[in-house]
Parts: C-alpha cells; structure tokens; sequence
C-alpha cells in the first residue's frame, strides 16, 4: 500500500473494512479485546479465530491505534492466512520469510498488513528490533501454543520483542496444548510475568499430570487446586468461547472407540517388546521414572507395534489388526457418499496406507512433503470427487485448515498430546460443516492404546479446568487419575505383558 492509500485510510477515504460480517460471538471478542493492550483469544477450534484477528486488525488500522499489523502463524498457513486476509477485507499482506533480501524491502515499505511465520520472528529478530522501534506495530501470533515450551529459541526470541509491540494478542483453541503448565509462556509473551509470574518452574511445580497421583491423594489435591486458580489470573484479558456458549448449531460429533483385538502374530510381537522393555524400565517392581524420555521412547514403540508391526520389523508380512477395521469403516463411510481423514502419526505409516487404499485415490499429507506438495494433496480431497480419503499426520495438517468435505475421521494410531488429537479430530467438526461428524478411535486391546486414550481424557478434563469449560465441582467429579495404574501395568509387566 503507498503512502497516499496509508493517508487515504487515515482520513476515512479508503474502505479497509471486513467484507464478510462476523457471528455476534466473533464482534463480541473484537470489542472485547480491541483497547486492551494484550488480550488472549482462546475460542475452541473451528470458531473462526481468523475472522476475529483480521476484523481487529482492521479496527486498529482503522482508529490509527497502529501502522501495521503484523501476523504471525505456522509456516504451512502462510498460504492460508494470506487468502484469508485477501477473502476477509480489501488488504493485500506482504510476507515476510526466510529470503532476507526481500524483507529489506518489506521492512522499508509502507504496507499496513506483514504475515511471517515463527521462525522469521527468530532469524529476523535483530532487524524486526530496529523497525519496531519506528513504527506501530501490533501482534497477532496465530495458533500461540507453538510457543508454549519457554526455553526454545523461538520462545525466548518473542518474549524479548513482545514489550516492542504496542498492541499483542494470542490466538489458540489448545492454549493447554498437553499439560496446564503450557499456558504460562503463552501469558509471559502478553504480560511479561504480571498475571502468572516470570519463574517457569515455580508455576510448573504443581500443575503437572504424574503417574503416581492415581495412589497419591495430597498430590491431586494440590494439582486440582493449582490448575483451578489459573483462569482467574488471566481472566480479565482472555476471551473463551466453546461451540456451545457461542450458540453455534453443529451438527454432532460423535466418538467412538473401536477395541481392536491384535492379530496373532502382532499379539506375539506386542509382548515380546513389552516384555523386553519391562525389564529395562522397572527396579523392584517399580516404574522407573527418572528418566521420563527414555520411557515415553519406549511407550512410543508399543504404540507403533500396536498400530502396524511392520514399522519395527521389516519380516513382517501379515495385515495388522486395525488395517482391516479401517478397511470396514471406509467401506461404509464411502458407500454413504461421504469423505474421511485418516490420521496416524508414523509418516511410514501415512505411506502404507496410501498404498493399501489405493482404490480410494487418497491424498497424503505429511511432514517429508514440501508444503507445495501438502497443499496441492489438500486441494484435490477438497475439490476431486474421486479423492475420497485423506491421510495425515496431526503435525502436518492438525491446524488451520477447514475440512469440512469430510463428516469421517479414524484415529489409525494417537500420540500422547492432546492438542495434536483435538485439532485434529475438529478439522471436519467446524463451521460449514452440514452432516453428522464420525470420530473412530481404534484401541488395540490390552494395549498401550488404552493407556494413551486414559492420559487423553485426563489431559482433556485438565484443560478445561484451565480453560474455565468446567469448574472445580465438575472437575472432581470426573477426574480419573487411572493413566497412572495402567502405565505401571504396560510397563512393569502386569496382565498386558503376561
């Protein structure tokens, strides 16, 4: 934009306004946040958070609160934010990248609207530094949970320039990505430490999810009092909207899990590595949980000989148990005209899957492929009729995108982090969606898939205490610690390794 068009704008000469009117819910969170110098919009998935970042951006623009807004998202939005900002107001973004020649010019130019995505906020900090310190700018980070571990590099990068921006706000449906404590750098980079302190640790120590709380009653207490306090910390400058609160009529979402006897060699397979594992892990018939990495490395291995054997052993030749379940679920999905995800989390298994439901011509998107390749895979199950399955990895495509096309989504295989499993599993279930939603989680039996779906739920229902969707009654009342017992049994060779 040139200068005239920036003197235009400021006399009230040139219409920047939004073209499509938001939901009552989406101007509420505007009007909510637009004069407060940081705000938090925590609205669930599929809300359109997007709406609301662009209609505020406009209304600082518009009231000459700043001179630029500057967006900042993960790397494979960029495409998608850049055509929502263009369906969304009359703006044109300039991004920035990892091209340093260009951002020169970016930098010196007069454009009220940059997009980047967090690694630039990194490798441009010194030069984004020097333009702060000359212009207005106000933030708007996208999916803010990406900076929720404060010692990363990008963390720590945002958190020395976030005093530099005039204006700040996070966006994210997970601000609770995987465990309460996640909230806090997310609130650091708002507030530099008013609301919830500048010592990590210190906010950590009692907000954790630990195996043994299942048999230590002192220990939940003070968990559940901790995670309790935190939205009253934070609540005078975050704005939180369900799908229920907001009004918003979805069709329902319905989820399923589907309990998955292994195949008889892969049930052969599942407890010889259990096995093995067990006696690496256990002293005196005790988790050792010194060395927590070591132990999820080895949980992460049952998961993937639960979910296909031949991840692990290349003599494997015989079809895993949940191949021919997602087989029946496809058959039927399909049969009903509809579309559906197939989420795992192994690349090689996104790969295999692609071969094995060849006559469905899916797409495939995962993290190997270019972001040009993902999106092309996303255009074609969006658009190609013949492209009736999509499989993804939740690190590849779990955020941003709208999937509606498709009402199906089967859990192949979960992680242990709940925000890669609820972003997910609401990229069918959002606005512009018109039939019931399936959501099929398949469990081995007797598996570590029943410790992973115990942790989920536990996690889950943390979350929302956090998030202030249930309070401290409701809390107590559901709260199952039992993800502990059963770890202890997968691991410390119980009846599921017997």
């Amino acid at each position: 934009m040139s200068e005239t068009e920036l003197r235009m704008r400021r006399d009230g000469n040139l219409d920047l306004g939004a073209i499509h009117r938001g939901f009552g819910y989406q101007l509420e969170a505007v009007e909510a946040v637009k004069r407060l110098p940081y705000a938090a919009l925590f609205h669930e998935q599929g809300l359109g958070k997007t709406k609301i970042g662009i209609d505020l951006a406009l209304e600082w623009l518009r009231e000459d609160v700043v001179d630029t807004v500057l967006f900042v998202t993960k790397r494979s939005l960029v495409v998608n934010w850049s055509q929502e900002v263009r369906a969304h107001s009359h703006l044109r973004p300039r991004i920035l990248d990892q091209n340093h020649k260009s951002n020169f010019f970016a930098f010196n130019s007069a454009v009220p609207v940059l997009l980047t995505h967090y690694e630039v906020m990194r490798s441009e900090q010194r030069r984004l530094e020097l333009f702060l310190k000359t212009r207005r700018v106000a933030i708007i980070l996208d999916e803010a949970h990406k900076i929720k571990n404060p010692y990363t590099d990008i963390a720590q990068s945002l958190h020395k320039l976030a005093p530099l921006f005039v204006r700040r706000v996070i966006m994210t449906g997970t601000p609770v990505a995987n465990r309460p404590f996640d909230i806090w750098s997310q609130i650091l980079f708002l507030d530099q430490g008013k609301a919830l302190g500048t010592d990590f640790e210190e906010f950590k120590a009692n907000l954790d999810l630990t195996n043994d709380m299942w048999r230590d009653e002192d220990k939940r207490r003070d968990f559940e009092g901790a995670v309790g306090g935190v939205f009253e910390r934070i609540r005078r400058f975050t704005v939180r909207e369900t799908k229920a609160t907001a009004g918003i009529e979805l069709p329902e979402k319905c989820i399923e899990n589907v309990a998955v006897p292994l195949a008889d060699r892969q049930r052969k397979l599942y407890d010889e590595v259990c096995l093995n594992l067990s006696a690496e892990v256990v002293v005196g018939g005790e988790l050792v949980e010194d060395d927590s990495e070591s132990v999820l490395k080895r949980l992460l291995r049952l998961v993937q000989v639960a979910s296909n054997p031949g991840l692990i052993d290349e003599s494997y030749d015989e079809v895993p148990a949940k191949a021919r379940v997602l087989d029946e679920l496809l058959d039927r999905a399909i049969a009903d005209g509809s579309k559906a995800i197939v989420w795992t989390n192994f690349i090689a298994n996104a790969d295999w899957l692609a071969n094995r439901l060849a006559r469905f011509s899916p797409a495939t998107v995962h993290g190997r492929l270019d972001i040009a390749v993902r999106n092309d895979a996303i255009a074609a199950f969006k658009g190609n009729p013949r492209c009736k399955v999509l499989i993804a990895t939740p690190g590849a495509a779990k955020e941003g995108l709208t999937l509606t096309v498709a009402n199906h989504a089967v859990f192949y295989d979960r992680g242990f982090s709940l925000d890669d499993y609820l972003q997910a599993q609401d990229r069918i279930h959002r606005i512009s969606q018109e039939r019931t939603c399936y959501v099929w989680n398949l469990i081995g039996t007797d598996t570590v898939d029943e410790w992973v779906d115990a942790l989920l739920g536990a996690k889950r229902l943390a979350a929302q205490l956090v998030q202030a969707d249930v309070d401290a009654a409701e809390y107590s009342r559901l709260a199952d610690y039992d993800f502990g017992r059963i770890v202890q049994e997968v691991l410390g060779g119980g009846h599921r390794c017997e």
